[in-house]
């Protein structure tokens, strides 16, 4: 029979006390294992739903789900898939569904230095394709993702969205935006033509979205011609409608330019305000005049500088620009004079008109006595000259081709002689200095059987007495 001891049980019982901590920090052991096992498997199983906001936890056995599911059956199917994993008991459901965005809108913006995602979208596929999207228009600057996801996308939002944020990449800064299905755009586009490229694209959206604004803007439309009369240069660069009005400006530059090699740097793009052909060429003309000068024009908008050979070409360029440019077109004129040359005895002045009409021919219209407006550029050189021979009688010569009447190539070459000389008058040459005289056909420096020839002898000749 067994009894009990005093002294035996003060001798054994401290061993209690590490045997009990042993034994319950063995059961938490294994529970915790059990509980992060449960835990792993569940979370391996959800990665085959598409929830958002997912959190798992688990006591021994039982498991509380909570998560954010984007249809009615995902939240359902994510339940009940969490109940099928093995060792799971109990499934508390905290699911719900995300919330619904009313009304559903989305964006993207581009600005400097980041590109910002931002509104709803109804799934995380269509989140990483966005994103996909934008990286491949963004040239490298920050991708800023600050979309939230929401239930009642439009059908076909994916494909609406990713043809806008194509468009962002035509864009230097601006935004693109969906309402529902009504889209809408604003910005500046990058290049020219952009703007035309983004509207032939909107024609691509899916079915049942409309555009409801477009307010994406063209950069400037630039034309620029530069004389430099050191390198005795013309130069030409910026953008010009297309290949056709490209050779007409070249070919108006050589008439209007008689002494200056036309340096080419132009290319063609849309985009060009109306008119930009006329309002180039009078542009170009006063330009002819100036001894050295700049022109730019910037859409509508024309602005000349430089100095002109005289003083009266001076004001005639800052009145005159305004008036020969197209209705809608505008006009600034910023026009110094040149500090005169010193004068030059007859036989220098002589010598320079020489030089300047075997460089350029002054040319009238067809059978009439007035002049062309190609032909300015010259006659303010032959001005600038005649400004250093105060002294000097200059007849002026009018000289025809040998087609036609006799007396009427007479009387047309009195005529254009007197307009020379009333060009020159009004320039501040006085009049009793300037002998206009006619010799129709009388006098030929070519032969009258080729166009060539005829050209030559339909001229204009300065002699100084």
């Amino acid at each position: 029979m067994w009894t009990f001891e005093p002294g035996l049980m003060r001798k054994w019982w401290p061993g209690l006390v590490p045997l009990a901590v042993i034994w319950v920090a063995a059961a938490w052991t294994q529970g915790g294992a059990v509980e992060r096992d449960l835990r792993e498997r569940t979370a391996a199983t959800l990665k085959e739903a598409v929830l958002d906001k997912t959190r798992i936890e688990v006591a021994g056995r039982d498991l509380t789900l909570a998560a954010e599911a984007f249809s009615e059956e995902g939240r359902r199917s994510a339940v009940a898939m969490a109940g099928l994993v093995p060792g799971v008991r109990l499934v508390t459901d905290r699911t719900r569904l995300v919330p619904r965005a009313e009304p559903f809108t989305w964006s993207a913006q581009r600005e400097v230095a980041r590109l910002i995602l931002r509104g709803s979208v109804p799934l995380p596929a269509t989140r990483s394709r966005l994103a996909e999207a934008a990286r491949g228009v963004a040239g490298g600057v920050e991708i800023a993702d600050e979309m939230a996801f929401g239930r009642g996308a439009p059908p076909r939002f994916d494909a609406a969205a990713v043809l806008l944020i194509e468009q962002l990449g035509r864009l230097k800064e601006g935004q693109v935006q969906l309402a529902g299905t009504q889209v809408s755009l604003a910005g500046m586009a990058r290049e020219l033509g952009g703007r035309e490229a983004i509207a032939a694209a909107l024609g691509g959206l899916p079915e049942g979205f409309t555009v409801a604004e477009n307010a994406v803007r063209a950069p400037p439309y630039i034309f620029q011609a530069n004389k430099d009369p050191v390198a005795a240069t013309l130069t030409l660069s910026g953008v010009v409608p297309d290949n056709a009005s490209h050779a007409a400006l070249i070919a108006a530059a050589r008439r209007k330019f008689f002494n200056e090699k036309i340096v080419d740097n132009l290319k063609a793009s849309i985009g060009a305000p109306a008119n930009f052909a006329a309002a180039a060429a009078a542009a170009l003309g006063e330009l002819s005049r100036l001894s050295t000068g700049s022109l730019v024009m910037s859409d509508r908008t024309v602005k000349l500088s430089g100095d002109a050979l005289y003083p009266v070409a001076a004001e005639q360029i800052r009145g005159g620009l305004g008036p020969q440019l197209p209705q809608g077109w505008q006009a600034g004129a910023d026009i110094s004079v040149k500090p005169p040359a010193g004068n030059v005895d007859p036989a220098i002045c002589q010598q320079l008109f020489g030089e300047l009409l075997g460089k350029g021919r002054i040319l009238f219209e067809s059978g009439r006595a007035a002049i062309e407006r190609d032909s300015v550029g010259l006659l303010d050189n032959l001005v600038e000259v005649a400004l250093r021979c105060p002294q000097a009688t200059l007849v002026i010569a009018g000289h025809t081709d040998a087609d036609g009447d006799d007396q009427a190539n007479m009387a047309l070459s009195e005529r254009r002689a007197k307009a020379v000389a009333d060009y020159l008058a009004k320039a501040g040459i006085a009049a009793d200095h300037l002998k206009p005289v006619g010799y129709g056909r009388s006098r030929p420096v070519a032969s009258n059987d080729s166009e060539d020839g005829k050209a030559l002898n339909r001229r204009i000749e300065f002699t100084v007495e």
